[in-house]
C-alpha cells in the first residue's frame, strides 16, 4: 500500500487519531527531545533578549535584501514600462530598507517594533469585530483573543521606543518556549 492510499484510508477511519498516535508512539523520545531543544532555545532567547532582537532584525534584513533583489530581477521580465518601473522601484526600496536594517539594527528594531505594535492593535480590533459578529457559542473567545492582541499592541506602542531593544527578542523567546512546551506535551 503506498503512502497516498494509506493516508487517504486513515482519514476515513473514525479512530484515525488514535491509530496515528499508536504509529508514532515509538518515536515519542524524538518529539520530547525536539521540544526540549526548542524550549532551551526559547529560554536562551529570553536570557539574551537584546541579542535575539538584533539577530531577528538581521534575519529580516537579509530576507528583505533577497526579496528586493528578486523584485528587481522580475522587473526586467516585465512586458511594459509601468510594471518595469514599479518592480524596480519596489525592489530597490526593499534592498535599501534591508541594507539600512543591517547597518543600523537597533534603529531598525525600533521601527519594526512600532510597526508590530500598530499591526497588533489593528489585528486586535479586527478580531474583536469578528468576535462580535460570530454566534453566541464562539463570540467570547473571539472577543477575548482580540482584546489580548490589542492590549499587547497598545503596551508595545506605549513603551516605544524604550522597549524596542527587547520586544522582538522577547516575543521570539516566548514563542519558542511555548512551541517547545507544546512538542513536549
Amino acid at each position: 500500500m503506498n503512502e497516498l492510499t494509506d493516508s487517504a484510508s486513515l482519514r476515513k477511519t473514525p479512530a484515525s487519531r488514535s491509530f496515528l498516535v499508536e504509529r508514532l508512539r515509538h518515536r515519542w523520545g524524538w518529539f520530547v527531545a525536539l521540544g526540549l531543544l526548542i524550549t532551551l532555545l526559547g529560554l536562551a532567547a529570553l536570557f539574551l533578549v537584546i541579542s535575539t532582537t538584533i539577530a531577528s532584525v538581521v534575519a529580516i534584513a537579509i530576507f528583505m535584501i533577497i526579496a528586493g533583489g528578486a523584485e528587481i530581477v522580475m522587473g526586467f521580465s516585465a512586458h511594459n514600462w509601468c510594471r518595469f518601473f514599479l518592480w524596480i522601484i519596489g525592489g530597490i526600496a526593499y534592498v535599501i530598507a534591508g541594507a539600512f536594517a543591517l547597518v543600523q539594527p537597533l534603529m531598525a528594531a525600533a521601527v519594526f517594533t512600532l510597526v508590530l505594535g500598530v499591526a497588533m492593535v489593528a489585528t486586535g480590533a479586527i478580531r474583536i469585530y469578528v468576535g462580535i459578529c460570530l454566534g453566541k457559542g464562539v463570540r467570547g473567545p473571539g472577543i477575548w483573543a482580540g482584546l489580548v492582541t490589542a492590549v499587547v499592541g497598545a503596551v508595545i506602542i506605549l513603551g516605544w521606543p524604550a522597549n524596542s531593544f527587547v520586544v522582538l527578542g522577547l516575543l521570539l523567546g516566548l514563542d519558542l518556549l511555548f512551541w517547545g512546551a507544546s512538542w513536549i506535551a
